[in-house]
C-alpha cells in the first residue's frame, strides 16, 4: 500500500462540522456535508430549536448545538444533512452512545458517509459486539478506510473475539507500507502481549527499540517498559527510558515515567492493555495523531480522539490530544476541563496542569493562573514554568516578583542556547519597569546577541534608549532595523514615526505614526503620538481628534498616561525638545529604511 495524504484529504470533508461555513474544496469518499444544515421550510416548527442550535454551533457551544439539532429532529426527522450534523458533533463531544444512534438513522435514510459506520463501529467494540465490528467495516468505502483505519479496528475486533491468528492477519495490510511500520510493530506488540504470547510481544517491541529510523512515540515507551517491567526485566526498561529522558520536549513526562519505573515492581504491575477495547482506544489515538498531519487533520483528529476516550476514558495521553485540540480551536475553558480530568499519579499531571495555566493566561485569568503557577513550582523547577509564572506577574504589575522567577529560569537552564533570548528579554522588561535601567539595558543586549537581532529586542532597546534620550544614532538604527524585519507591525512602526517625532522630522513622523494606526487602530497610545506628530506639524484639530480617540480606547498596556492626553486637550500646550544627533549618521539610517510601494 502507498499510504497517501490525498486519502486524508478526502476523509477530511466528510466530517467538517465546527465551522459556520465549508467550501467543498474536495469530495468525501462518497458524499460531503456542509457544516450547517438547511431546515425543510414545510417543518416550521423545527426552525426555532434550529436556529437556537446554530447560534450555539457558531459560538462554539457544541453540546448546547447538538441538543437543539435533535430537538428540531423530532419534527424534521428525515433531514439527512441535520442527521449527520447531529452524529458528528455528538461524537466530537465524546456523546458515541447517542452518536450511533444517529448515524443509523442517517445510514437508514442513505447516508453513505463511512464514518458513519465507524461511529457504529465503535460503539460495538466498547459493547463487546465483536462479530458485528467486521460486518459494519465492511461497509465502508475508500482507501483511508479500506488500507488504514479499518485493519486496526479489525484486529482489535478479532482480539475481542479470542482469535489472535486473525487479529494479527488483519494488521499485515499495513505491515509492509514504510511509513506505518512503526504502527504495525506497535499494535502486533500488544496483540500479542494481549493474548500472553510474550516472545512474540518482546520480538516485535525490541524491533522497535532497535530499529533507528523507527519513531518511538512516548505511548509506545510507556507500553513497552511496562512489558519489559512486567516481565522481569527492569533493567531494560531503565536502560530505554534513559535513552529518550532528555527529550526536551516531553521532559517533564519522561521524568515522571522515569521516577515511576524505578519504583516499579512486577508483582504490582499489569497490562496496559487489558481489553479489547482499549486496544481499540490505542488504534483510535494513532488514527487521531496520524490523520492530523493531513489537510482537514484537527476536524478528522478530534473526532477520532473523542472515540479513543469514548473506549478508554481513563487514556490520558488521549486526553492531552483532545485538550491540545480545543486549545487550537480557543476553546480554552473545555480544554481546561479535560485536563482537570487526569490523575494526579499521571505522568501527564504536571504538563497537563502547566497548559491549564496558559489557557488561563489566554482567558485573561491572571490570578488563577498565578495561583497555579506557583503552586507547580513546589514540585518542580522547569525553566518554561517559572518564564511563564514570571510572565503573568510582569502582566500583572509585580515586577519585583517577575524578576525573581526570570532569574529561576534562567539559574536552572543547564546551558544558555540562542533560544533563551526571551527569557533575558522578558526579565529586561520587568527591570526596565522597575527602575532598573542598567540591569535591563544588560539583558537586552544579552537577549540581542543570543537572538541574532530579533526586531523585538531592537525595538524594546532602541525605544528605551531615545525615551532617555541617549544613544541617538544608535537608538535610531536599533529601531530601523526592527522596522526591516516587520514592516507590518503596528508597534514596530509606531517606534519608528516617534523616532522621527523624538528627534523633529515631523513629516516622516506624521507618515509612519498614520500607518501604524491603520495596522493598530485599538491602541490608545499610537492614537497619542499621532496626535502629537499632528501638533507639532501644525494639524491641530486632527490632533485633538487622535487624542480624544486614544482617552475612549482601553489601555491593555497600561501605557498611556490618561491625565496627559487630557492636559495636552484643554491648554493645547505640546512640546518636543528634538534630541541632538550626527545628520549624517541619521541620514544613513534613514536610507536602510526598506521602502514599500
Amino acid at each position: 500500500m502507498m499510504f497517501s495524504w490525498k486519502y486524508v484529504a478526502v476523509a477530511a470533508a466528510a466530517v467538517m462540522v465546527f465551522n459556520s461555513c465549508v467550501n467543498r474544496q474536495s469530495e468525501s469518499l462518497t458524499e460531503s456535508h456542509s457544516a450547517l444544515p438547511q431546515i425543510n421550510s414545510g417543518k416550521a416548527q423545527s426552525y426555532g430549536p434550529y436556529v437556537a442550535g446554530r447560534v450555539a454551533h457558531l459560538r462554539k457551544d457544541f453540546n448546547t448545538a447538538a441538543n437543539y439539532y435533535m430537538e428540531a429532529l423530532k419534527t424534521d426527522p428525515d433531514n439527512r444533512e441535520l442527521l449527520t450534523n447531529v452524529y458528528l458533533i455528538l461524537t466530537s463531544q465524546g456523546r458515541i452512545d447517542e452518536a450511533a444512534k444517529y448515524a443509523k438513522q442517517a445510514i437508514e435514510l442513505g447516508d453513505k458517509n463511512s464514518f458513519a459506520q465507524i461511529i457504529i463501529a465503535a460503539y460495538q467494540l466498547k459493547k463487546q459486539e465483536y462479530v458485528s465490528v467486521q460486518q459494519t467495516l465492511n461497509k465502508t468505502e475508500g482507501p483511508i478506510y479500506k488500507e488504514f483505519i479499518n485493519p486496526l479496528l479489525s484486529a482489535w475486533a478479532y482480539a475481542g473475539q479470542g482469535n489472535k491468528t486473525k487479529a494479527l492477519e488483519a494488521l499485515n495490510i499495513i505491515k509492509n507500507e514504510p511509513s506505518l511500520r512503526a504502527l504495525y510493530l506497535f499494535h502486533a506488540g500488544m496483540i500479542n502481549e494481549f493474548f500472553g504470547d510474550y516472545t512474540a510481544a518482546a520480538k516485535d517491541y525490541d524491533t522497535i527499540v532497535k530499529e533507528e529510523s523507527l519513531e518511538m512515540s512516548f505511548r509506545a515507551l510507556q507500553v513497552i517498559c511496562n512489558f519489559y517491567i512486567l516481565n522481569g526485566q527492569k533493567d531494560q526498561a531503565v536502560a530505554l527510558i534513559n535513552k529518550y529522558v532528555d527529550d526536551k520536549t516531553l521532559a517533564d513526562m519522561m521524568k515522571r515515567l522515569k521516577n515511576k519505573i524505578a519504583f516499579s515492581n512486577p508483582k504490582n504491575t499489569s497490562k496496559i492493555i487489558s481489553s479489547a477495547d482499549m486496544g481499540a482506544a490505542e488504534a483510535f489515538f494513532n488514527i487521531a495523531a496520524t490523520l492530523r498531519q493531513g489537510t482537514g487533520g484537527i476536524d478528522l483528529a478530534h473526532m477520532f480522539i473523542s472515540l479513543a476516550l469514548y473506549e478508554n476514558p481513563d487514556y490520558d495521553l488521549a486526553r492531552l490530544m483532545l485538550a491540545d485540540i480545543l486549545e487550537n480551536r480557543e476553546m480554552f475553558a473545555e480544554a481546561n476541563q479535560q485536563y482537570d480530568m487526569i490523575d494526579k499519579n499521571s505522568e501527564s499531571y504536571y504538563t497537563a496542569q502547566l497548559h491549564k495555566a496558559n489557557n488561563l493566561v489566554a482567558m485573561n485569568d491572571y490570578s488563577s493562573a498565578e495561583l497555579l503557577m506557583r503552586s507547580l513550582t513546589l514540585d518542580s523547577n522547569n525553566p518554561q514554568l517559572y518564564l511563564d509564572l514570571g510572565d503573568v506577574l510582569r502582566i500583572n504589575g509585580n515586577q519585583k516578583e517577575a524578576i525573581k522567577y526570570y532569574s529561576e529560569a534562567i539559574k536552572n537552564l543547564p546551558k544558555i542556547q540562542n533560544n533563551h533570548w526571551v527569557l533575558f528579554y522578558a526579565r529586561g522588561i520587568s527591570y526596565e519597569q522597575n527602575g532598573q535601567w542598567d540591569l535591563a539595558e544588560k539583558d537586552f543586549l544579552k537577549s540581542l546577541d543570543l537572538s541574532q537581532n530579533h526586531y523585538m529586542v531592537l525595538n524594546y532597546l532602541g525605544y528605551s534608549w531615545l525615551k532617555q534620550g541617549k544613544n541617538t544614532e544608535q537608538a535610531f538604527g536599533l529601531i530601523v532595523d526592527a522596522y526591516n524585519q516587520a514592516s507590518q507591525d503596528g508597534n514596530i512602526v509606531d517606534s519608528l514615526g516617534w523616532a522621527f517625532y523624538r528627534i523633529g522630522k515631523y513629516p516622516q513622523a506624521v507618515q509612519y505614526l498614520e500607518k501604524a494606526s491603520e495596522l493598530e487602530a485599538s491602541n490608545p497610545v499610537i492614537s497619542e503620538h499621532l496626535g502629537d506628530a499632528y501638533w507639532m506639524a501644525g494639524r491641530k484639530n486632527e490632533a485633538r481628534f487622535q487624542w480624544r480617540h486614544a482617552l475612549d480606547l482601553k489601555d491593555t498596556t497600561n501605557e498611556l498616561d490618561r491625565d496627559a492626553v487630557q492636559a495636552k486637550l484643554q491648554t493645547g500646550e505640546v512640546f518636543n525638545q528634538p534630541l541632538t544627533y550626527d545628520e549624517t549618521i541619521i541620514q544613513e539610517k534613514i536610507d536602510l529604511i526598506t521602502t514599500e510601494d
